[in-house]
């Protein structure tokens, strides 16, 4: 019988937003997204896996994490996005903490940055689901499907804050993290932005 993942869970954070998944104030809206089938996890893709699929702490794939952002951004004709090594060891620092003291659960860091979170449970016999960077960021940036540019706004009772923050004009740096908790082998992923976007009153681009 084949197993199964458990659903994958994403929330953003940014300045206190309507756009937002779950604003500033840090309240727990979580979007969730069903596996596409009973054997494989949601949104499968074949590219390569990050460095961090056995548990280590060596981070995602920056050439990977930009490319995945970059390909939502140049669609709506923003400039590209650089890997900032300060993000992504902040970010690292932060998922590495959710592994200690929340067993891998969704937490906001709070700080200054904007900043997406991603989460993926283990299959049900036990290992970590593969979990690619270019599929995390096009988990969120398919919430564009979401979002409406005239009146800049979410579909009601939709998110579409992770895909604004994605292709957000102002923000020109990413840096990610990642880490496996050890029993179940959930995983959280972490990406902060600078300068951080979906401020209230202001379109992504």
């Amino acid at each position: 019988m084949p197993v199964k993942p458990w659903k994958l869970i994403l929330v953003t954070l940014g300045f206190a937003s309507t756009l937002t998944a779950c604003g500033g104030g840090g309240d727990s809206n979580q979007a969730a997204s069903t596996p596409a089938s009973t054997s494989t996890p949601a949104s499968t893709t074949s590219g390569t896996t990050s460095g961090t699929t056995s548990g280590t702490s060596t981070g995602p794939s920056a050439d990977e994490i930009v490319a995945a952002h970059n390909s939502w951004r140049s669609a709506v004709g923003v400039p590209a996005l650089a890997y900032s090594d300060t993000l992504a060891a902040s970010a690292q620092a932060w998922a590495d903490n959710l592994k200690t003291t929340k067993n891998c659960a969704m937490t906001h860091s709070g700080g200054p940055t904007g900043e997406n979170l991603y989460w993926a449970g283990a299959w049900s016999n036990g290992p970590a689901q593969t979990i690619t960077p270019k599929q995390v960021v096009d988990t969120w940036g398919s919430e564009k499907a979401n979002y409406d540019y005239a009146s800049n706004s979410c579909a009601a009772g939709k998110s579409c804050g992770h895909y604004t923050q994605v292709v957000w004009k102002n923000t020109t740096s990413v840096g990610c993290g990642m880490a496996i908790c050890d029993s179940p082998k959930n995983q959280v992923w972490v990406c902060q932005y600078l300068a951080a976007g979906n401020y209230t009153g202001q379109k992504p681009y």
